[in-house]
């Protein structure tokens, strides 16, 4: 009686146990490694990857208990990834996270068979990280930024309406950036569809930076449209910082910059798209392939609004666009 006894209780308690680690060896914790470009010292970067963890926590992964985490960072040195992505691969990790195209890219070269969950990546199909969005079909799955390319063109519309009688544009984008080679024919077509003349800006480092803000200045630029990329969004700041003392309305691609003083944003919400890169982690732990794991796009897209920026620009934004604005700072 005694073992039916055990046998039942077994059986009542078993099923109630967490499930986190089903895929996992017994008492075998999972290592996962980060690669990502911007250092987490900004309140924009830090809120991100707290989402990230929230999003662990939410399914029963907590960093130091059950989990352990391996954090590479570029520091806005994109030629660091290369090397960054080896070192983790060379860890043996379970899985990692990689945030940006060119941390995927890099995590990708290094490894065929550790699982990759991508995030804040504007064109996975197109840069060849995974074969259609449906069916990744490899080892890398996840979040994309990107919800069709007419959004490259949505932002020069939106700063258009923002600066009625703009004419002149400068694009700061690199020119080695597939993602932005796309944004930038999108960008094209809409400047010609609105008679926006366009001035290219190329930055391959930080050090271009005030070069571009001179040239914006000498070329009479009437508002500023930054292209999305891990160097605009390392150095988010550093720009917003330039646009200020150039006096120039600004669009930008991510939210993050508004925050920091910039203008406008039209961007898909990143702490929810890290949140949601958790799922991912959570799924292939327990022992999901990355190939069936279809990749997510952003459903809803937000348009930031920093008022006192526009007051300090001399700038009134019509109505037309804050009632539409999902976020007005005052």
């Amino acid at each position: 009686m005694r073992t039916v006894g055990l046998i039942i209780t077994l059986a009542l308690v078993l099923p109630t146990a967490p499930l986190a680690a089903d895929a996992q060896q017994p008492g075998k914790v999972p290592r996962i490694g980060v690669l990502a470009n911007a250092l987490p010292t900004t309140p924009e970067v830090s809120r991100n990857w707290e989402a990230f963890r929230q999003g662990l926590g939410e399914r029963g992964w907590v960093e130091g208990q059950n989990i352990v985490i391996e954090y590479r960072w570029a520091e806005g040195r994109l030629e660091r990834f290369p090397a960054l992505a080896a070192e983790l691969v060379g860890l043996k990790l379970d899985l990692i996270v990689a945030a940006s195209t060119p941390g995927a890219r890099a995590a990708k070269q290094a490894t065929s068979t550790i699982p990759i969950v991508m995030v804040y990546v504007s064109d996975p199909v197109g840069d060849g990280l995974v074969a259609s969005l449906a069916r990744p079909g490899g080892n890398v799955t996840g979040m994309t930024f990107g919800a069709g390319r007419e959004i490259a063109g949505k932002h020069l519309e939106l700063l258009k309406e923002a600066v009625p009688k703009l004419s002149r544009v400068a694009v700061l984008l690199n020119p080695d950036s597939p993602e932005s080679a796309v944004f930038l024919r999108e960008t094209q077509a809409a400047a010609q569809a609105l008679a926006v003349k366009l001035q290219l800006l190329e930055v391959r480092s930080p050090n271009e930076l005030e070069g571009a803000f001179a040239a914006m200045t000498r070329g009479r630029a009437d508002a500023l449209l930054v292209l999305p990329h891990p160097l605009t969004f390392a150095h988010t700041r550093r720009i917003v910082d330039l646009a200020a003392k150039s006096r120039l309305p600004a669009m930008y691609p991510f939210r993050e910059a508004v925050e920091a003083g910039g203008l406008m944003a039209y961007a898909a919400n990143a702490p929810d798209m890290f949140r949601r890169a958790a799922t991912y982690v959570d799924k292939i732990l327990k022992g999901a392939k990355p190939a069936d794991l279809p990749v997510e796009q952003p459903t809803k897209f937000e348009l930031i609004i920093n008022l006192k920026t526009a007051k300090t620009l001399g700038l009134t934004i019509p109505q037309s666009i804050l009632i539409r604005a999902d976020q007005v700072i005052q």
